[in-house]
């Protein structure tokens, strides 16, 4: 009989409070099964790609004249390096928070739309289980912009567990 293979669970993060709840809800919750597996936990975070354009609203009596801006170059490299940073020591953060909790993490950071990069990351390292935190974003932006959970729920290639806050 073939050995089963061994479960990962990933954990999607940003600097939100309710994604830190899902990282705690997972080593509170789900450690024994992360230590029998044998696979460390996966925390992955996704850095905003910069917009290659802004647009900027100015008021003119009640009416609004749009300027499309278009960043330069300097500009974006400049956000990019700053996003960088941030994302590096969020993820640092969790791994530490892991390493005391007594679980084994490895980060993954990647640039782009969160909702795409996290069913890819799920695709590429084969996960078994995603953890995501619950956004809590109004209903017109999640209706115009989307739930990156819903999203995830969806779209990715495994079980998703979305953990809400308790009220």
């Amino acid at each position: 009989m073939a050995a089963e293979p061994r479960k990962k669970v990933m954990v999607a993060i940003d600097e939100s409070g309710s994604s830190y709840h899902a990282l705690m809800w997972a080593l509170e919750n789900l450690r024994e099964s992360i230590a029998v597996s044998g696979n460390p936990l996966f925390i992955f975070m996704v850095q905003p790609s910069p917009a290659n354009s802004n647009v900027f609203a100015a008021s003119l009596g009640s009416a609004r004249v749009y300027c499309p801006i278009s960043a330069t170059p300097e500009f974006v490299n400049s956000m990019r390096e700053k996003n960088k940073v941030v994302s590096i020591g969020i993820l640092e953060k969790a791994r530490t928070i892991c390493n005391s909790h007594g679980v084994n993490a490895i980060t993954i950071g990647a640039v782009g739309d969160p909702r795409q990069a996290i069913c890819d990351a799920v695709k590429k390292y084969n996960i078994s289980l995603l953890v995501l935190g619950d956004q809590d974003v109004g209903k017109i932006k999640r209706a115009l912009m989307g739930s990156v959970s819903n999203h995830c729920v969806h779209n990715a290639r495994c079980p998703v567990l979305v953990v809400k806050k308790p009220e």
